[in-house]
């Protein structure tokens, strides 16, 4: 019982890691003047959907809440609000598809729909820091984006897949 908590924890602070690495990585990336405001293509969200997948929702809830005092630490409050009201809503969604729905959407379909979730999460998170719901006119264009960088993503995470699966596999076997 105990070894099976230290692979966890260990394998959880090494992609906690990879996602902070990959959050960093996406913020280095200029804003493109077609692309809505603010809009990130959420690489990081490949190693939450790992984390969901082969950890569980705790882990994956783990990770994103890493995130999200990340974002509020390097970009403040309302990034960090962002984060989090998109990542939680995200990796619930995550784990829910790919423990439920997996053979039904596939794991493109399930980094769309959880793209999709993050942005409503940070549109009603928009709602409360601005007070109004004239952001929501704002999500046609997010749900474009958020289709686009969920099948980024998607196809992304299946050509890392065999390695964060070897790294998981090496954990356990040490």
């Amino acid at each position: 019982m105990k070894k099976k908590l230290v692979y966890k924890v260990a394998l959880s602070g090494i992609l906690c890691a990879q996602a902070l690495a990959l959050n960093f990585i996406e913020g280095l990336i200029p804003a493109m003047p077609w692309l809505p405001p603010g809009a990130k293509p959420g690489f990081s969200n490949i190693i939450t959907m790992f984390a969901a997948e082969s950890l569980g929702l705790g882990q994956a809830l783990i990770i994103t809440l890493v995130k999200g005092v990340f974002a509020f630490i390097t970009r403040g409050a309302t990034a960090g609000l962002m984060s989090l009201s998109g990542g939680i809503l995200s990796a619930l969604a995550m784990y829910f598809l790919l423990k439920y729905g997996k053979n039904l959407f596939g794991l493109m379909g399930i980094s769309v729909i959880s793209a999709l979730c993050h942005n409503a999460g940070q549109l009603f998170a928009s709602v409360l820091v601005t007070g109004s719901t004239k952001t929501f006119y704002y999500a046609p264009f997010l749900a474009v984006f958020g289709i686009i960088t969920g099948v980024l993503t998607g196809l992304i995470f299946k050509a890392v897949l065999p390695a964060l699966s070897k790294q998981k596999n090496y954990l356990s076997k040490s």
